[in-house]
Parts: structure tokens; sequence; C-alpha cells
């Protein structure tokens, strides 16, 4: 008798490993085209160098190079002065997917999901077969250790090709080198566009880059402080799920329920954690190991009844207005420029905090739409633009009223640079690859409320930019008409008059009644009082508008 055929299809299954499923599904991690993987690349080591050099506080100095081998090949160079690794950990971070320390960790941070480096090193080796070149070095008195490794696609490990101790006079810091396809070429989604971005919301590093044209390019830094060190805190009651909260339970050490929601989560106290047993009528001595499904899904029920305080925010870092201001004026030439924080907010049980800026006109083109540029946890967005919440909430802003055109559901126009930055323990990526934020509508009404703040000080600006150069218009043709009167004077008296005298007195007339022309300040406008009370009053129009 046959077996039946599910016996045949059972013998061709089995587990799929992590390494050989992003080996084949590389465009996930942002690997989907050659340019892209070039800037990917570039990307995922420099934001490792940067959360090393700010967790070991130390002021980044990252040098890059991209070689053109030709052939569409190119050598990657990223080079730091941070910490440098330990030996033993050096084959696991850069050959090894899904392993790093900030998964776990509820504290603001460039990497998440401990992909990036090693996917890196992933794609060189499927593109050009050559492994990976690590020398790392955690202090003066310690040898440098030189790694050659290649990612084991079957086992999801590393695969030491060369180990050895080199001299290497630095004295302490990590360089990587990659050969990988790639294609380069300059403009809005390119290493030039990311670097420059990266020391705008980074105004504490300085950036030697090297392009493939054998340019150099230098960014310094405009800040020699650190941003403040990040503590990590305990998920917040509001942010959990049922089945974490399940999981929490399981594996606790916590011996009651009320010590299991003081010593698992943040910002819960005794007081709280009764209230929250008394809230989904739970036991608040009831051993955690005892509390079934149904018992799990009315502490959920209580915690939801329960009011409690907001999540601390010393676990992310924003780059504050005024250095955010520095950012955009060192990189970018503009007349004018505003920036804001915005106070801290909570989604899912997870505290951010929305930043943003405007630089307008100078050098920037009056044609076609805002050059955006958005950030999350100090690090570009260079693509899926059209995804992010971001643009959504850019395109969702009434902007007529601060001076620029806006056609319906579409980016706004004019010669005008808008920033936004979101920082979070946890940003809410759209994918793997960390180019979008999702569409959460605590986070959009965040970055509306910051761009609204941003374009009534804007709208100012520009309103008395308008007014200014009105005056000027009309002053010239009153002008244009003085040496007539002057001669028709002359005609009317029938004798001879100072011509230049009588200019200067209908010019002194004309100042008399109408008033000097004022200057507008072409940096940081400082407010009169006739213009706070027309921002007064375009404020109270556009919150009318924009509904907020």
């Amino acid at each position: 008798m046959a077996q039946p055929i599910a016996h045949e299809l059972a013998k061709k299954q089995r587990e799929i490993g992590v390494a050989e499923f992003f080996a084949r599904n590389r465009h996930l991690l942002g690997f989907d085209n050659k340019r892209k993987a070039l800037m990917t690349t570039i990307k995922e080591a420099v934001d490792n160098s940067l959360d090393a050099c700010e967790e070991a506080e130390i002021l980044p100095e990252i040098y890059v190079e991209v070689i053109d081998l030709g052939s569409d090949r190119f050598r990657v160079i990223v080079e730091d002065n941070g910490p440098g690794i330990v030996k033993k950990q050096i084959p696991h971070i850069f050959a090894r997917l899904l392993y790093g320390s900030k998964f776990f960790k509820l504290s603001q941070s460039r990497g998440q999901q401990g992909i990036g480096i090693s996917a890196s090193v992933l794609y060189a080796q499927l593109t050009t077969g050559k492994p990976a070149k690590i020398t790392s070095k955690i202090d003066p008195k310690d040898p440098a250790h030189y790694y050659e490794l290649k990612l084991d696609t079957q086992t999801n490990k590393p695969d030491i090709i060369k180990e050895e101790i080199v001299e290497w006079n630095k004295d302490h810091g990590t360089r990587i080198e990659l050969d990988l396809e790639g294609s380069y070429q300059g403009g809005s989604q390119s290493i030039d566009q990311y670097l420059k971005d990266t020391a705008i919301v980074n105004p504490h590093v300085t950036i030697i880059y090297t392009n493939p044209k054998a340019e150099q390019l230098i960014f310094p830094r405009a800040d020699d402080n650190l941003p403040p060190k990040t503590v990590e805190i305990k998920p917040h009651p509001y942010g959990v799920e049922l089945g974490r909260l399940m999981n929490m339970l399981k594996y606790t050490e916590a011996r009651t329920l009320q010590s299991f929601l003081t010593n698992e989560f943040s910002r819960v106290g005794s007081g709280t954690a009764k209230q929250i047993c008394e809230n989904g009528s739970i036991l608040c001595n009831t051993k955690p190991e005892e509390i079934n499904r149904d018992m799990a899904e009315k502490l959920l029920e209580g915690i939801n009844k329960t009011k409690i305080i907001a999540p601390p925010t010393d676990c992310i870092s924003p780059i504050t207005a005024d250095l955010l201001e520095k950012g955009l004026k060192k990189e970018i030439n503009a007349e004018y420029y505003v920036a804001t924080t915005r106070p801290p907010s909570v989604y899912r049980g997870n505290p951010f905090i929305v930043e943003a800026g405007i630089a307008y006109g100078g050098e920037q083109s009056a044609e076609g739409s805002v050059n955006v540029l958005r950030f999350a946890n100090r690090v570009p967005l260079l693509y899926q633009q059209g995804a992010c919440a971001v643009n959504k909430s850019i395109v969702g802003t009434n902007w007529r009223p601060y001076g620029l055109n806006q056609s319906s559901g579409s980016l706004p126009q004019g010669p005008v640079t808008i920033l936004v930055h979101i920082a979070s323990v946890w940003v809410p990526f759209t994918s793997e690859s960390k180019e979008a934020i999702a569409h959460y509508p605590e986070i959009i009404k965040e970055i509306k409320l910051a761009l609204q703040e941003c374009g009534r000080k804007l709208a100012t600006y520009v309103h008395k930019k308008k007014r200014i150069h009105a005056e000027s218009k009309k002053r010239d043709y009153i002008q244009i008409f003085i040496p007539h009167v002057a001669e028709a004077l002359k005609e009317i008296l029938g004798k001879e008059v100072d011509e230049d005298k009588v200019k200067l007195l209908l010019k002194e007339v004309l100042e008399k009644q109408i008033g000097t022309l004022e200057n507008i300040e072409v940096e940081n406008l400082e407010y009169d009082e006739e213009f706070a009370k027309i921002g007064k009053e375009e404020n109270e129009n556009t919150e009318g508008e924009d509904g907020e």
C-alpha cells in the first residue's frame, strides 16, 4: 500500500536559519540595489561607531573612505576612536545576525535589532566572496586584534578566516574594511548626503570622508559636549500586551503579584500595584506562576483602569532646539533658522520626543517641493519618504498661513528645508531596513504640533520680509518722481532753484510722512512689538484652520 503523500512532503520540511533567510531576502535589510547597498553599509558602520563612542563618553572622530575598485566594486573603510571591542566578541558582533546588546535595552540607541553591521558583512561576502577585515583595540597598553571573517549562513555563526595581533598606532578604536558590489552617485540618497545629515543632528561628531573620486570632505563638530547619557528603564504597564505579560509572569523571580508589578515595570509603586490588583479583582499576594490566561487578562484590564504616571524620559536624549539650530546653520546656507523640541509623549508605553527645525531662504531653490530631512535617534532616513509618518505629517499640515505655497495632498513648495527628528527607546520602523517610521497617531500628532510651532515663527519672518519688500517698492516709485517734481517747481516759480536741495527736502518730507525703512535681520528675527502682534493674530488663525 502506498504511503500518504503527506509523508513525502514532511521529508522536505526543515528549519530555516535566520542567516539563510536574510541571504535570500537581503532587500528587507536595505540591500535591494547596488547604490542603496553601498550607502546602507556605510550607514550601519557609522551608526555603530557613534553609539560606541557615546556609550564610552568619547567625542567621536570617524574616518570614512570609499575606494572605487572598478567593475561596480568598492572598498568601504570606516574607522573610529571608540572604546574598541574585546577580542572574543569581535567575531560575534560582525559575523552573526541577531546578536547585540541593544535589543533588550529600553533606552535610546541607533541600533536596535542586532542585524545591521553583520548584514553588511553578509552582503559583502555574497557579492564579492571576500571576508570582512576587522581591527580593534581597547587600550593603549593592549594589543590590536585583527580578524578576517565570514558569516556561515547555515549555522549563523562566524567563520574565522584569519586571526592575529597587529601593530596599530591608535590608543583605542575599531576599523572595518569591506569589499562589496555597489554603485556611487551623488544626490539626495547618497553617501555624501547621509554624512552631511548625520553631521547636522550629531553636532558633537567630526567626520572625515574620502569619496570614490579621492576628494576629501570634512564635517567638523559644532559642539564639544556629548549628548546626555541615557538611562535604561523597565517597560511601562500601558505598553504591555497580554502575551508578553503572561511571558513576564512565567519567568519572573518575584514571589507575589504586587512584587512582580513593582519590580518588573517602571512607574509602579506599592500603592499603584495594589490599585491595579484591586481594579483587576485579583489578590495582591497571588503567586505569579498561579496566574492563568483569564487572570492575566483581568490583570491587564486592571492596568488599563489605573492611572499610572507616564514613563521617565531620562532614557531618551533629544538633540535640543539650540543644537539643532546650530547643526542647520553649519550645513545649510539659509537666511532664517528656527527649531523646537516638544515635551515628551508616549506611544504603546514607550516615551518619545519629537523635534523639528526649518531653514528658510538663502541659496535654496524656490522652485519645487521643500527639502525634507527625516531622522530617528539621530540617524538620517533617506529612503521610503512617502511611507513615513514624517511625510504624512508634513503633507497634513496647512502651510499656506506660514507663507508657503501648497497644493492639496502634497508637500509645500518654497526655498525651505524642513527637519524632523524623533527620539525614542524603540522607534517603530515599518521594516527591518529602518527607513520609515510607522503611522502611529500619537507620533503624527506630535510631529504636526512641532511643525506648527516652527511654522508660526516662520510666518512672522516671511510676513515681515514681504511687508518691507512692498514698502521698499512703494518708496522706489515715489523717488522716481522726485526729480520731476523739482523740475516742475522750477517752472512754476519761474526762477532758478537748487534742484539737489529740493530733492533732499522732498526726501525728508517722504521720511517724515511714511517713516524710515525698517531693516530685517537676515538670520534669526528679533521680534518687535508690531510683528509680535501680527504673529499672535496668525497663530490664532492657524490653530483654527489646522484644528490643533
